[in-house]
């Protein structure tokens, strides 16, 4: 998955970033299952979930604010170090049986704080350690390495882990967060002048609003922020009832749900290992265009479809075109960003993007409770629609000048 003519720096980069991945991928449905086993209330199970997921929302903003002020390498480091430490203590106190919900709670929303600060910085740092052409390519190699981790590797094992013991895939999380954080060490220091090793703050406020200011003020990566939230409500609905569509619709048999799941995850590597080569064929914005009509036809034949197999299909090429979306939107934006302000542009990217992903699962929700599931796809293929209609009014080949920059 990696590559030579990346660097050195990257490899290392990578390495840390698909340890950090294998352990998430052991740690989150280890912490569902301990959920389980503390209580039956679902309404707490889901509690610990939410807890998990609260924290960027948040404090990406104020995430970013620190991954500008402080060196980008040592931050991801320390954050590392520390969510080692804070998953070792986790399973220490699984081990002893004393496991509560209110340690589960604390724990999640804890490692979930850390890790807004850990992505803004490492969102910032790439731009450092490779040069500004191989970007798509680099994050393309990073969702790859990442998704082989998580979903081949890490998942499948984490429930074999704790049926062995249940504080043996914490332990193995700690380890590879202290892995990750011995190689980001490695990285060559940063030159001087970059955030970290000059001295100009101003208030966290401030430096908040300066982020959001340039981000607002950046014609096309504001309207492609806009266009990723309004598909990301398409997504997370899509994704909140795609186990009773697969079930209910598809017909895909309860045993074999999890090779239907994993048509995603090829076409999220497939789409990550070819998104460096549309950006390097077509230009960032063009493909950016082209990938939202292809997801649409992929989404409309998966609301179409009525067997395993086409779905299927259409789930896994409708998976590799939201990866190579998400690996050129953050390869735009980290090419046309000054890297003073990285930290905050990059958070309140991704803050707004993921703003419409709650809105998304609960309307899902909703709309499947009163009407089924089969609606809920065809809406988000509508969705999708709209969403590549806009992009090819409003998106233009050719990336436009910075309209302004606040500060």
């Amino acid at each position: 998955m990696t590559s030579s003519a990346l660097g050195r720096d990257f490899r290392l980069l990578w390495s840390a970033a698909v340890s950090s991945r294998f352990g998430d991928a052991l740690r989150t449905p280890a912490l569902a299952l301990l959920a389980a086993t503390a209580t039956r209330d679902p309404r707490v199970i889901a509690a610990v979930t939410v807890a998990g997921q609260l924290p960027p929302l948040l404090f990406g903003l104020l995430g970013g604010v620190y991954a500008d002020r402080w060196d980008r390498r040592r931050t991801m480091a320390l954050v590392d170090g520390v969510r080692a430490a804070v998953v070792a203590a986790l399973a220490v106190v699984v081990a002893l049986d004393r496991v509560s919900v209110l340690v589960l709670l604390v724990a999640a929303f804890l490692l979930a704080t850390l890790g807004t600060l850990f992505d803004s910085a490492s969102f910032a740092l790439l731009p450092a350690l490779v040069p500004p052409d191989a970007l798509p390519r680099a994050n393309g190699r990073l969702q790859a390495g990442s998704a082989v981790a998580g979903g081949f590797l890490g998942a499948p094992a984490a429930g074999v882990l704790f049926a062995v013991a249940p504080a043996l895939p914490f332990a193995l999380d700690a380890v590879t967060f202290a892995a990750a954080a011995l190689l980001v060490l490695a990285l060559g220091p940063p030159p001087a002048g970059t955030p970290g090793t000059t001295g100009r703050r101003g208030s966290v406020w401030s430096e908040i609003v300066e982020g959001l200011r340039w981000l607002r003020a950046h014609r096309t990566l504001w309207r492609v922020t806009l266009l990723t939230a309004a598909s990301n409500l398409a997504i997370s609905g899509i994704m909140a009832v795609l186990v009773l569509y697969a079930l209910d619709v598809l017909r895909v048999p309860p045993a074999g749900y999890g090779l239907f799941a994993a048509a995603a995850i090829v076409g999220g590597v497939a789409g990550a290992l070819g998104a460096g080569r549309l950006a390097a064929r077509f230009g960032t914005v063009p493909a950016l265009r082209a990938v939202l009509a292809v997801e649409t036809v992929a989404l409309t034949g998966f609301a179409l479809a009525r067997h395993p197999v086409s779905g299927g299909i259409a789930l896994a090429v409708f998976a590799a075109g939201t990866v190579v979306w998400n690996s050129l939107w953050a390869s735009y934006g980290q090419r046309n960003v000054p890297s003073e302000l990285l930290g905050r542009a990059g958070a309140a990217q991704r803050m707004v993007g993921l703003l419409s992903a709650p809105l998304g699962a609960a309307l899902a929700g909703l709309a499947a409770a009163a009407y089924g599931t089969a609606p809920v796809a065809g809406g988000a293929a509508a969705t999708f629609a709209l969403v590549t209609v806009a992009a090819w009014r409003t998106l233009r080949p050719a990336a436009p000048a910075v309209l302004g920059r606040a500060g």
